[in-house]
């Protein structure tokens, strides 16, 4: 399915399941979603299973949105409790569309709660109370943490139950909330991040749960034997937290001069303080030293890093005590601590504070979720958890950037019941495409037109705004940073040539549009090869001052093109 057949059934006011492979568009098609919304007037709830997950959309977790906190199952008494709670009933009952991102991080306990919640607060016996609920996210990654004692009561629910689809597994899909809903199912089938065709039908394999020949010699090609070939400073992943506290403290103590603590403030009730540090990257306690590698936890919002730039601390600050950090690209910066946060629309329900940082020599696969990395060095030879290897190995952009000491098994296995429910979802999504395929645009037009006509919104009131004609830049522009498409993809959906596309990427960036070091990040080249034409383009810059191309090439050779060296000026500054 495209992404604008699955808004188009999104604007039906359905409730969907939207899910794909990593670099399928998923955040994106949500974003024009709320977008389409709010250009109608209306505010959807946007939530996500887990409080990192929530500061990334600008939401809340599911458990603040609904009050019920950590809690997974609720009493009488406690939905009493809530009930009593003006300001989440107001909330509850005044929204009709409510999103949930990460619903792979979600259980199948918790979700079920959340459904009674909804039905409770709605007072009605409808799904959810009759919310539009739009699930997003993808299975494949690492299941939720289960207790013990959630897990014995999913296996109540299946004694009590007979028709129950909950077999134990802690997956939102065997709820029998999930069932009930039976949301259409969107997955959406184009891929925009991920151009190395080798490595994707790899990843795939994994996904299938048929590992092809080619698949293993795929990653058996990866494999680095001599320990002195791996790259110096490159993140290393490991499955379990021991190894990588381990090595961490290791290459710490190594450097020499004063190590510095800083450490996470918070504020706000404590069971959503003890919810926010469980799920942030950067630790309670971060100690440094000059010389240290580190991993931003967070995006930065004027575009510096991004979660999962690294880069090495470099000194600290004499007027404030700030580590200095410089990033791959050869800039530095200075880190002050930042925030995440629980929101209740402006209110602020709890905060902490701590620098967007971890240290980075290692970390665990669990941890390195949501991250994309240029390189990794990845250990599964311990690999102990059904979707380990597949979230260890897709983190990575491209081979070029794997580096692997070794996988057993179950590092190239999924979980079972997300592999036969992934086929399932592919035939809902099948069926979903065909009767959406089947509808002409006046009627597709007429279903959302009579979903939004039931706010009950006066549309006369809102602000008209006069649609601007995009320039032949900003069409550039649009498909490259919202789109995600690749150079290639966007010279082909606009008939001209990759070279007339670079030109475009050489004015915006001229005129201060983009910038290269974070909104050029999906455009792929071999480090290597980047590594030479850099040196070259210097080379030329230093004898004649400027950057000229054919005298680039004439040190080169034909081995690389005009185009790739253009591609290359652009991050030289």
């Amino acid at each position: 399915m495209t992404q604008e057949e699955a808004l188009s059934i999104l604007k039906t006011g359905e409730s969907v399941f939207l899910t794909g492979e990593p670099g399928s568009g998923k955040s994106y098609t949500v974003n024009k979603y709320v977008s389409y919304l709010r250009g109608k007037g209306i505010e959807p709830a946007i939530t996500a299973s887990t409080g990192i997950a929530a500061t990334h959309i600008g939401g809340m977790t599911i458990h603040s949105w609904t009050g019920i906190g950590i809690k997974n199952k609720l009493t009488k008494y406690d939905l009493a409790a809530l009930a009593d709670n003006k300001r989440i009933v107001s909330r509850i009952k005044k929204n009709k569309v409510l999103i949930i991102d990460e619903i792979s991080m979600l259980s199948s306990t918790t979700f079920t709660t959340i459904d009674q919640v909804c039905r409770f607060l709605k007072k009605s016996e409808l799904p959810f109370g009759g919310l539009q609920v739009v699930l997003v996210g993808d299975f494949f990654q690492l299941p939720p943490i289960v207790k013990k004692e959630q897990q014995s009561e999913q296996m109540e629910i299946q004694d009590l139950d007979p028709d129950s689809q909950d077999d134990g597994t802690p997956f939102a899909f065997r709820s029998p909330a999930w069932r009930a809903l039976d949301p259409t199912v969107c997955y959406l089938s184009e891929q925009h991040r991920q151009e190395d065709s080798v490595f994707l039908d790899a990843l795939s394999a994994i996904r299938r749960g048929v590992i092809t020949d080619e698949a293993r010699d795929c990653f058996n090609n990866r494999r680095v034997v001599d320990a002195a070939k791996l790259p110096e400073k490159t993140t290393k992943l490991f499955p379990h937290n021991a190894n990588v506290d381990l090595l961490n403290d290791i290459e710490l103590n190594k450097l020499s001069g004063e190590k510095k603590t800083f450490v996470m403030l918070a504020k706000g009730a404590p069971p959503l303080i003890e919810s926010l540090i469980r799920s942030c990257l950067s630790p309670e306690n971060l100690e440094l030293k000059a010389g240290a590698k580190v991993m931003f936890t967070k995006n930065s919002p004027d575009g510096k890093f991004v979660n999962g730039t690294t880069g090495e601390v470099i000194s600290f600050s004499s007027e404030n005590g700030n580590p200095v950090v410089k990033i791959k690209n050869g800039k530095t910066i200075e880190v002050s601590s930042t925030e995440w946060v629980i929101q209740d629309g402006d209110k602020t329900l709890a905060a902490i504070y701590q620098l967007p940082l971890r240290l980075a020599w290692a970390i665990t696969v669990h941890k390195s979720q949501g991250m994309s990395l240029d390189a990794a060095i990845i250990d599964l030879r311990n690999a102990f958890e059904f979707g380990q290897g597949y979230v260890a190995l897709s983190r990575v952009r491209d081979l070029a950037g794997l580096h692997l000491l070794g996988f057993n098994e179950r590092a190239l296995e999924v979980h079972p019941a997300v592999l036969e429910q992934d086929a399932h979802f592919h035939s809902l999504s099948h069926s979903a495409t065909i009767r959406v395929r089947a509808v002409d645009s006046i009627k597709q037009e007429a279903a959302h037109k009579e979903f939004i006509d039931s706010f009950g919104i006066d549309l006369s009131n809102l602000p008209s705004v006069k649609p601007k004609k995009e320039s032949t830049f900003e069409i550039t522009k649009r498909m490259l940073l919202d789109e995600k498409l690749s150079l290639p993809e966007i010279a082909e959906k606009r008939a001209m040539t990759v070279g007339t596309v670079i030109s475009h990427l050489e004015k915006l960036v001229d005129d201060k549009i983009i910038k290269p070091e974070k909104d050029l990040t999906n455009i792929r080249m071999a480090p290597k090869k980047i590594q030479e034409i850099k040196q070259a383009l210097l080379t030329i810059r230093a004898r004649e001052g400027e950057m000229y191309l054919s005298q680039t090439r004439e040190i080169l050779g034909p081995k690389y093109t005009f185009d790739e060296i253009r591609l290359v000026r652009l991050f030289v500054v």
